[in-house]
């Protein structure tokens, strides 16, 4: 699974990078280095506009955790932050998206827990950053999905609420020990399909949830402190060496 992540990327590298055509300045995000459920970041979509004769390439700042079109109330969003590949076409809260809302979530790394012992054999969590191998933004599957929020009028700023979230897969043989799962992410040769509203059979989308080949990825032990979402900082990525747990406690 996927339930912490960093983003820091300026949204200027973001457009030159997958070539967006529209975004909005004034859609501005701060750098995240501990980006939690419910917190919004950026991600790249295509929409075809009433009037356009072809999708846009966007580069959109929305909320994670998705909110699907029916339900009652966007509490939801806590527990629908990640979805997985094999059940991601038939699961109701995530089937329409799949079909022709789909995004890439451009991301430093994403943190990763790992059960390990501790002291007076109790297991604890070992936190891990994992990022390309070789640098640069790693670009997640997702979804995203319109939510109407009955409770105000239409014209409202909170009338609509824009979710994602992040198609997951089998960790690949390097991560398993870490985690059995790990967030789906694409090959630059697949952006464009996988982006691409006009590709609405399912069938045909599912071949796009296969991940690149192993190898791609590297798990760093990072400090306790991202398990606080208070903390936010470049020092969450960067490598932590324990010396005693004990002296991690205090």
């Amino acid at each position: 699974m996927c339930g912490r992540f960093a983003a820091s990327s300026k949204p200027e590298d973001l457009v030159e990078l997958f070539d967006v055509e529209f975004w909005d300045p004034a859609e501005s995000l701060d750098p995240n280095w501990n980006v939690a459920p419910t917190n919004s970041a950026f991600v790249v979509l295509e929409r075809l506009s009433k009037g356009a004769p072809r999708p846009v390439r966007q580069l959109r700042a929305l909320r994670w955790g998705l909110v699907p079109q029916w339900s009652s109330s966007a509490e939801t969003a806590v527990k629908m932050i990640n979805a997985r590949s094999d059940t991601v076409h038939e699961k109701p809260a995530y089937r329409q998206a799949f079909a022709s809302r789909r995004c890439i979530l451009p991301v430093d790394g994403y943190y990763e827990w790992q059960t390990v012992p501790g002291e007076r054999g109790r297991a604890r969590k070992k936190p891990f950053f994992v990022s390309r191998a070789g640098g640069g933004p790693l670009a997640l599957a997702g979804l995203y999905e319109f939510w109407r929020n009955r409770a105000v009028p239409p014209g409202h700023p909170e009338a609509w609420l824009v979710t994602f979230t992040i198609v997951t897969t089998d960790a690949e043989e390097a991560l398993a020990p870490i985690h059995e799962r790990m967030p789906l992410f694409l090959a630059p040769d697949s952006w464009g399909e996988w982006l691409d509203p006009g590709l609405d059979d399912p069938e045909e989308v599912r071949r796009l949830l296969i991940p690149p080949p192993p190898g791609a990825l590297l798990a760093t032990p990072v400090s306790p402190a991202v398990g606080n979402i208070r903390n936010n900082g470049p020092e969450l990525k960067e490598p932590w060496v324990e010396v005693e747990y004990e002296t991690t406690l205090f």
